[in-house]
């Protein structure tokens, strides 16, 4: 099985100007020779048959990807419009800002099949494809946004996978990121 970077996770996950609140201390090459030589501690089924969330022990410097909102910090959310990418809406995101979360425990790699990929238009030299990857303290997959549900709902032509809402999924998506939040450094 060999694991490739996709140019859509690519800026997301190591940004030409980094920052602290994406994966730090080593480059994209490595991070995908890591995945590649290292088997991971497990392996989650995704949100759909072609997604796969590979657990690796965190060997580098990242924080934790979300924080919980208390009283002490819930001053420091903020919110705005975003896209991803050009091709994208924007819709509505929050984080927080001037928080400090701790290092992560684990690196989770969001992998989509090349079949896929080449179905939503990136058509990948590998048998799976790194989308994104979460930073958390437990070997345990945080929920996928309410808003990135619906955009997969909306299908490729929106930035998304064609996936319906699983309702299930949905509420207990929205029961965590009621209680979280994103944040930037």
């Amino acid at each position: 099985m060999s694991i490739v970077l996709t140019e859509f996770a690519r800026p997301r996950l190591f940004p030409r100007e980094p920052r602290r609140n994406t994966i730090q201390d080593i480059t994209p090459e490595a991070f995908v020779e890591h995945l590649n030589r290292v088997p991971p501690l497990r392996v989650l089924d995704g949100y759909a048959p072609f997604c796969k969330l590979h657990v690796h022990r965190n060997w580098t410097s990242t924080r934790c990807l979300v924080v919980p909102i208390t009283e002490e910090n819930r001053h420091l959310l903020r919110s705005g419009y975003e896209a991803r990418s050009k091709a994208e809406l924007p819709v509505l995101v929050r984080w927080f800002e001037g928080v400090e979360p701790p290092v992560a425990n684990y690196l989770i790699a969001i992998l989509y099949s090349a079949e896929q990929l080449a179905k939503e238009g990136t058509p990948i030299d590998g048998d799976w494809g790194v989308v994104g990857c979460m930073y958390t303290a437990e070997p345990e997959e945080i929920p996928m946004a309410p808003i990135t549900m619906m955009r997969n709902a909306l299908g490729v032509e929106e930035g998304g996978s064609g996936v319906p809402i699983d309702r299930e999924a949905y509420a207990r998506s929205v029961a965590f990121w009621e209680r979280h939040a994103n944040w930037r450094g």
